[in-house]
């Protein structure tokens, strides 16, 4: 089945039917922002103007019609009602392409879309017309004759497929309904077009995905009633994108199509097979039959006593008949569960001795019913259960038996006041009994759409309903109350047939139920749920799992596939110990990626079988499948029945919170025997939330470095000029030490934090006064694998995401190095396998005593610390970066390197690459040491090996290009003053240029600099200040804060000459070639030399590097070297240093460089027309108009940049730290700029990050 051409058909189609009807009703005067009037009205007829401007004329039906169309618009809206039409004349077409493929069409077996002969696109029935056996009228037959004669084939086709669907409104009138209404006003449809829906149907997706009798190359049925659930899911897709863009709660019009998910086939044959099948065979053994369904997971061998349980309730089984099992799917969708449930019935009654055709009736009658809160989706499994009865009985669609498939419908429109002309022939007493019974119903009923089959229908006298609806009394009393009472009386039937679905139990409950948060519900649904369903009110897939119990008979058994967090989560503990009344039976746990339409962790389902009795001590079989990575693997696993694990349901409860988990040994549920849980020795807290983290959060490096305090101890200290504090916000998997990069305005304890959530109203919350600035030991809320967990000293506050463990009874390195083992791990597989790592699971799990093996873990972990944080440090966005490490190894390889004048670069990233290599395997080795000393403190020798892969060991190996580009980096960070050769870490991060630099303009002796002694210094050379002196500073720093990057070297300061002459004197003037051969090599850009590779690697790729080393996700770009850049031909690029930036930065930039650049483009592309002018040489000639065409291109980006730039630069901004990178870069973006002739250019100053 191709579903990428189903996928593509059903989009498009549905844009084009809501095109089509839109034009239609426009024709007719209707728009989405009016319902024009008649300007013209006669006896018979109106006239009205089109949305075109032009006249149309309606006869007396058309009027009606229109009239009738106009109500529902007015009622509902412009939009709704075109979706209704669109999906209307969607659900038809396909119906009758699916028929006609199959030659299952009514009356007479002719291709209404299409035709038998391959190649001819006119559809037979326009071919045939008016030779069909339609019953013509003489009328009709004129019309085709006359509409062949003058070639409006297309006419003829919208008469003929509209007078099909009149015919089959006879054999599925619950599809087809009379279309002499304004649907038919609005069709509008061609076989001629190449681009409408009919060709688009009949030529984009393979005939063979309709036929039933269709077969792979595997030998597998290829076409299959299913392929109208794929259009259904497909069809819904721009409508889900929407919903879900939006910012609002979703509305119960918007929830089918955010909730509807097309369940795999082999899911559903699992779920029919081992409830509806193994019902039959439980109660009337056959082998035989039993060997036809793949899909069945036979029963674990059981002790004496439980099977002795068993036994009874398959003797009740055994008294079963076919007709007596009635099987629901309360979500029913586009009907693929009834679909295979009529083919396991089909089976069941043919065991029984029963001939197809007598069993087709029965199964629609007796055995199958299904409710869906969605219109489209009822018509859709009421054609899916017709065809599939159709495949069984040839004559089934012309015996007048209608599916027990129903759309729950809402009873607010009922006037409630005919009610009285109800009921003639009834007993004063029955038609009480009635009034009140119907009044109840009713009431259920009211905004029944919102909360579809949740509603708990009581189990009224459907009979005496019906007698009371069928007989009324208007002769004697024709009025104004009893206008419309047929149709009340159509409405009443049919809201008694819903109910009486609604509230009959049933032997097999098999759904795929909604997913969906019910917060983002509405309050309607909200608040029914929090008072109907207060122990699984989280989700609906869970409110479902209750509701469906409530349906199912006793001994009944109830199939599902639902997301499994109901199995983990303490949000649904409550319900795990109600679930414990029952008994599971088997499960298909699925995991991730069991949909092929969903990619990624975060759908994570089970799919299982319950039994509404308690067996104790009943053995479940448990096919555990999470780990294959898609739909067919997990098929593939669980045909093989290799991963199938056995457990009681009284093992569940031994562990805190009673997870369903069945995979686990009876080893590890014993270590729950422990004394205490993690929460009897820790104090866990989730963290602040600020209510507007873009202005109160930062990463560090955005703020001024005198303004962090990083030494807080208490509450106390907040209360100091300081204003940001170190904040654990969560991060990346990362274990041990790190994930240092958020800062928070915390100054006086949040004041700034309280004042804006009381003037916003946006929400707030902090955690226990106690436990700010304390040490602690966090991890990440969210995590796609493990959790990894870190330790922190004294000076952080923690974030909603940075979850938190304090104790003043246990040493926090006891705890990190347990939840860091893969002991912890092993527990958190079951107390929290979905991607939440919430802190109810995580201090769960058991604490043994850890006294024998104290100075054992504690040499571990101390180890294990050094080592993590000595590799966060070696990194720029560390805040304790002393230098980078590329130069470091030369001091701490002073025997390697004895001649500093010549230092090969080669070597030190060797030396590098070692102290990595180091690093990574000391820690594998403490963490695998770590794992044995818990594996034995626990006695999990049998279930866990100590061993730790390379992907869990979080240091970082050394990469030569990552290493170099920060390298590059940190050469940048030197040539602004953020770092120095001469200083280890940061120095320039908000201060002045002049409280730490100065240049020496003429000798000086006396005092000196700030106070130093005096000392004569030569002129243009750059000094710092120390302690006691100052000295003359290795590299010099930029004094303006401005380095131009170039396409050629145009400045004295470009930043290629500048980065070679830190190299030079880093590594020495000898190696300088071979180092900057290394580095350009490394960098992998274009160029024939080193230097141009350097020169593209600036021009192209600096700045993006540096955008993306300095983010956090979550957090987003935060870059504190800034690119002035023109534009996409390069004219001009220049990097500033943020924190150094002051209100004549960007005229300096104008003034002394882009004025300047400009002049040197303007002389070179001077240069450039001399020589075309001049040379005799064609290739010369060919190369300087090459550069001529660069140089005017640029010119012209620098002019327009220039406006721009003049703009800003008049205006001297002033930046203001405190506020972040976002809000300060936004003030040079988006620059307008006027151009004669043209719209305003609106011009970024600073490169998009």
């Amino acid at each position: 089945m191709n579903k990428n051409a189903i996928k593509k058909f059903a989009i498009d189609a549905r844009n084009k039917l809501i095109a089509s009807v839109t034009d239609k009703a426009g024709m007719l005067g209707i728009t989405p922002d009016n319902c024009s009037e008649a300007i013209t009205k006669g006896a018979d007829f109106e006239v009205y103007k089109t949305a075109a401007g032009t006249e149309v004329t309606l006869n007396k039906k058309q009027c009606e019609q229109r009239r009738k169309l106009v109500d529902q618009i007015h009622a509902r809206g412009f939009e709704a009602v075109v979706e209704e039409v669109a999906y209307t004349w969607f659900n038809r077409i396909c119906a009758i392409r699916f028929m006609e493929v199959n030659d299952y069409m009514y009356p007479v077996r002719v291709r209404v879309l299409s035709s038998e002969k391959e190649g001819k696109n006119e559809p037979d029935v326009v071919t045939m017309a008016p030779e069909i056996d339609w019953d013509f009228t003489d009328k009709e037959r004129e019309e085709i004759i006359d509409a062949k004669m003058n070639n409006r084939l297309d006419d003829l086709f919208r008469m003929l497929f509209i007078k099909q669907c009149n015919l089959l409104h006879e054999v599925l009138p619950g599809l087809f309904e009379e279309t002499e209404d304004y649907t038919e006003m609005l069709l509008n449809i061609s076989f001629t077009n190449e681009d409408d829906v009919i060709r688009m149907l009949v030529d984009g997706i393979d005939e063979k995905d309709f036929n039933i009798t269709s077969v792979d190359e595997d030998g597998k049925v290829a076409g299959q009633v299913e392929i109208i659930g794929w259009l259904y899911q497909y069809y819904n897709t721009e409508p889900k994108n929407k919903a879900f863009a939006k910012k609002t709660k979703i509305t119960k019009e918007e929830v089918p199509a955010v909730t509807q998910l097309f369940t795999p086939d082999w899911i559903v044959r699992y779920m029919v097979e081992n409830s509806l099948g193994r019902m039959w065979v439980e109660g009337h053994p056959d082998e035989e039959l039993k060997s036809k369904w793949k899909y069945y997971l036979d029963e674990a061998e059981q002790e004496e006593f439980v099977q002795h349980e068993l036994d009874k309730i398959k003797a009740e089984y055994a008294t079963l008949k076919p007709e007596d099992i009635k099987l629901i799917d309360p979500c029913m969708g586009s009907g693929h569960i009834l679909v295979y449930a009529f083919d396991v019935f089909m089976q069941i009654y043919e065991n029984a001795g029963w001939s197809q055709r007598d069993a087709a009736q029965s199964i629609i009658q007796n055995n199958i019913y299904g409710l869906d809160i969605d219109d489209r989706a009822a018509q859709l499994s009421y054609f899916a259960v017709l065809m599939k009865a159709r495949q069984y009985d040839r004559r089934i669609l012309t015996r007048g038996i209608e599916p027990n498939v129903y759309a729950v419908q809402e009873s607010n429109g009922i006037n409630r006041g005919q009610l009285k002309y109800f009921g003639t022939g009834l007993t004063d007493t029955e038609k009480n009994v009635a009034v009140s019974q119907m009044e109840g119903l009713l009431n259920t009923l009211n905004d029944a759409k919102e909360y579809g089959s949740l509603l708990n229908v009581e189990d009224y006298d459907w009979e005496l309903l019906e007698k009371f609806v069928e007989n009324t009394d208007t002769e004697s009393q024709i009025s104004f109350d009893t206008y419309g009472l047929d149709e009340t009386a159509e409405q009443l039937k049919r809201l008694i047939r819903i109910g009486k679905v609604m509230a009959q139990k049933y032997e097999i409950v098999a759904t795929n139920p909604p997913y969906a948060g019910t917060s983002n519900l509405s309050a309607k649904m909200n608040n029914f749920v929090k008072k109907n369903y207060p122990d699984s009110k989280a989700d609906l897939f869970a409110v479902f799992i209750e509701r469906c119990g409530e349906i199912l008979k006793k001994n009944g058994y109830q199939a599902m596939i639902t997301q499994h967090s109901w199995m983990f989560l303490t949000s649904y503990e409550k319900l795990r110990m109600k679930l414990q009344q029952k008994t599971i039976i088997n499960m298909a746990h699925l995991g991730a990626r069991a949909f092929e339409e969903i990619a990624g962790e975060v759908v994570q389902t089970a799919s299982f079988v319950l039994s509404k009795r308690k067996i104790n001590n009943y053995i479940a079989s448990c096919s555990r499948l999470v780990e294959a990575s898609s739909q067919s693997k997990k098929e593939e696993l669980y045909l093989q029945k290799k991963e199938i694990y056995y457990s009681r349901q009284e093992n569940y409860e031994k562990i805190q919170g009673a997870p369903i988990a069945y995979w686990v040994s009876e080893n590890i549920i014993n270590a729950f025997d422990a004394d205490k849980l993690l929460k009897d020795v820790v104090t866990a807290s989730v963290g602040i939330q600020t209510g507007d983290n873009e202005k109160f959060i930062h990463l560090w490096w955005e703020i001024k470095k005198e303004n962090i305090n990083y030494g807080a101890m208490s509450i106390e200290d907040s209360y100091q000029d300081k204003k940001w504090f170190p904040y654990n916000k969560g991060g990346e998997y990362r274990k041990w030490y790190g994930n240092d990069a958020t800062v928070i305005d915390w100054k006086n304890d949040g004041e700034d934090i309280i004042r804006n959530s009381q003037i916003t109203g946006h929400h707030y919350q902090q955690y226990a006064e106690e436990l700010k600035f304390k040490p602690l030991v966090t991890w990440s809320r969210i995590s796609t694998g493990a959790p990894a967990f870190r330790i922190k000293k004294y000076g952080y506050l923690s974030d909603m995401a940075g979850f938190s463990m304090f104790s003043s009874i246990i040493d926090l390195k006891f705890i990190v190095a347990f939840c860091n083992s893969v002991v912890a791990k092993k527990f958190l597989e079951f107390l929290a396998p979905t991607l939440n790592y919430m802190i109810g699971p995580v201090t769960s799990m058991p604490i043994k005593s850890f006294d024998k093996n104290k100075e054992g873990i504690l040499n571990e972990v101390n180890s294990a610390i050094k080592i993590s944080k000595e590799d966060w440090d070696s990194f720029e966005t560390s805040w304790d970066f002393k230098r980078h490490p590329l130069i470091s190894v030369i001091s701490q390889n002073r025997t390697l390197f004895d001649d500093i004048t010549e230092v090969d670069l080669a070597e030190c990233y060797t030396c590098w690459e070692n102290e990595c290599n180091e690093r990574f395997n000391q820690l594998k080795a403490n963490e695998e040491e770590l794992n044995r000393i818990f594996i034995d403190i626990y006695g999990l020798q049998d279930e866990l090996t100590p061993e730790v892969e390379d992907k869990d060991v979080t240091v970082r190996k050394a990469d030569l290009q990552r290493d170099i580009k920060s390298l590059v980096s940190y050469a940048v960070g030197c040539m602004f003053g953020r770092y120095s050769l001469d200083e280890e870490g940061l120095v320039l991060a908000g201060q002045p240029f002049e409280a730490h630099f100065f240049e020496a303009s003429a000798p000086v002796c006396g005092t000196g600099f700030a106070g130093a002694s005096g000392a004569s210094v030569p002129t243009g050379e750059f000094y710092y200040k120390t302690d006691d002196d100052v000295k003359k500073c290795t590299y010099n720093p930029d004094k303006d804060n401005i380095i131009p990057i170039c396409d050629e070297e145009y400045f004295s300061d470009d930043i290629v000459s500048r980065f070679c002459e830190w190299v030079k004197i880093v590594y020495g003037e000898k190696s300088l070639e071979t180092n900057l051969d290394f580095i350009a090599k490394a960098l992998g850009n274009k160029g024939n030399t080193s230097r141009e590779v350097i020169r593209n690697y600036f021009l192209n790729d600096f700045f993006k590097d540096h955008c993306n080393t300095y983010s956090v996700t979550g957090s987003g770009k935060r870059p504190i070297y800034w690119l002035f850049d023109s534009g996409k031909q390069n004219g001009f690029k220049a990097l500033i240093y943020m924190h150094r930036y002051d209100a004549d930065t960007v005229g300096r930039v104008r003034t002394d460089y882009l004025h300047r650049a400009q002049k040197y483009v303007e002389t070179a592309m001077q240069s450039a027309q001399y020589t075309i002018d001049n040379a005799t040489s064609s290739s010369e000639k060919s190369k300087a108009t090459k550069a001529a065409t660069k140089y005017t291109k640029q010119l012209a980006e620098m002019r327009i940049y220039d406006e721009a730039i003049a703009h800003v630069a008049n205006q001297r901004i002033e930046i203001d730290l405190d506020d972040g990178v976002k809000v300060n870069y936004a003030k040079f973006q988006g620059v307008e700029v006027a151009q004669e002739g043209k719209k305003t250019l609106k011009v970024d100053l600073l490169a998009k990050i």
